[in-house]
């Protein structure tokens, strides 16, 4: 059976939990393929709002299998908060939740370098990661040396292996501080404090994890449905998005795989998740970037803060080259055009259809950081709508200026719209195809 798989195509923050949440009646198995507990999703339904980092949605139907894949990077502490906290919600997750031994695990050392990395950032502009070490792990695990996976936490070295990686960060965490003071505030690691509590984290999560990898495999070969989900989007990208200002992973459509351990060749629906407007965190260049009443009244009308973090997030209007080129990395068969309620009120909404480059005008996407922050978006302005929308429920029924927006949208990206979302409940969802 093909599997599908959820892609966000901005800078993150399009409401992927919503339609994994509602694809996820469609399948068996759900995937986090990549990513740490960074990125959030809010799920509502039965007039309850759950907000979760690192476990998949598909966690609130007890039907549903939900893994987290290898390419995943897992604070152990942090995801048995998430679990308490299903736990005390009622929901279950005993026999759903399946975490693959093959993740690799975030070290209070990976915190430690975060804090003083991002404090010490060479570029004017901070990067803005969330301090949980996310960064700072995948790159011990490329570095390979100073890495431990979630297997390792249960193999009869891992004591000695801590102690080994502590005293080589407890030499070099100093020397990233920028100066004297901010040196002062780095303490040194205590190993055989890190050795007792992650061995106690390990046995509180023994029950969950396992070989994902050969569990998927198995379960694409006896044909079942696969739903796959990643963190963040596709213009945060550590390679195809606008990096420096990236996240340390690949969260477009070439991480997958890679991240899900599944051959291409099982992925055949790749639904593409927009905001009908565009917003980002952290640094960075950002060229449709509302900084006016009119971005503030977007952010408050579309609660536009970090579910993890609460940090205000950045907003603009709808920027059509980032997505066409996100679309395409992707392999994106469909759209998913998310809050689109939001824009309920405005009397006119502008669509960015191209760039204005050095006096130039380009309709492609540029690669170098530099470019991004002097290009001049060119705008296409359609009316807006007065009605509210949050309770219509069919295409049909949604206002003509809407849906005449709709229409320009899925034309300039090159894309069909398969779901329209007009509120945060699973039932104001409208499906199109």
């Amino acid at each position: 059976m093909p599997a599908t798989c959820v892609i966000g195509l901005q800078w993150g923050d399009e409401a992927k939990g919503k339609i994994v949440d509602f694809l996820t009646a469609q399948n068996e198995i759900v995937v986090r393929y990549q990513g740490g507990a960074n990125a959030g999703h809010t799920v509502a339904f039965d007039g309850k709002k759950y907000k979760l980092s690192l476990i998949p949605s598909g966690i609130f139907r007890p039907e549903i299998r939900s893994c987290i894949a290898s390419g995943v990077v897992v604070d152990p502490e942090s995801i048995l908060g998430e679990i308490a906290r299903l736990r005390e919600s009622g929901v279950e997750i005993e026999k759903n939740l399946f975490i693959s031994d093959r993740a690799h695990v975030i070290f209070p050392w990976h915190k430690e370098e975060d804090r003083l990395m991002n404090d010490a950032g060479v570029r004017s502009e901070a990067i803005g990661t969330t301090g949980r070490g996310i960064g700072p792990c995948y790159r011990d695990k490329v570095g390979r040396a100073s890495a431990i996976r979630i297997g390792d936490l249960y193999r009869a070295d891992f004591p000695e292996k801590v102690r080994k990686i502590v005293a080589l960060k407890n030499n070099a965490l100093p020397g990233l501080a920028k100066n004297d003071e901010v040196r002062a505030t780095v303490r040194p690691l205590d190993a055989e404090k890190i050795i007792a509590d992650y061995s106690k984290y390990a046995e509180q999560l023994r029950p969950f994890v396992g070989d994902v990898v050969d569990y998927l495999l198995d379960a694409v070969d006896a044909d079942k449905k696969v739903l796959l989900e990643g963190a963040q989007g596709s213009m945060l990208d550590v390679d195809y998005g606008t990096y420096p200002y990236v996240t340390s992973s690949n969260s477009s459509g070439v991480g997958v795989c890679a991240g899900s351990g599944l051959p291409a060749t099982f992925i055949k629906r790749i639904v593409g998740i927009i905001k009908a407007y565009t917003t980002r965190v952290g640094g960075g260049p950002f060229p449709t970037e509302l900084n006016n009443e009119i971005g503030q009244r977007i952010r408050d009308q579309g609660n536009e803060y970090g579910t993890v973090t609460k940090r205000p997030r950045r907003c603009g209007w709808f920027d059509a080259v980032a997505v066409r080129y996100a679309a395409r990395l992707a392999g994106a068969t469909e759209l998913s055009v998310m809050l689109l309620d939001v824009l309920s009120g405005f009397d006119e909404i502008n669509i960015c259809v191209g760039y204005k480059l050095d006096g130039e005008r380009v309709e492609h996407f540029p690669s170098d950081v530099d470019a991004l922050a002097r290009v001049e978006p060119i705008y296409e302005t359609r009316p807006g709508w007065k009605e509210d929308i949050t309770q219509v429920k069919t295409y049909e029924d949604l206002p003509e200026n809407a849906k005449s927006y709709l229409a320009r949208l899925s034309e300039v990206v090159g894309k069909p719209i398969s779901f329209v979302s007009v509120g945060p409940g699973r039932e104001q969802t409208i499906v199109l195809r």
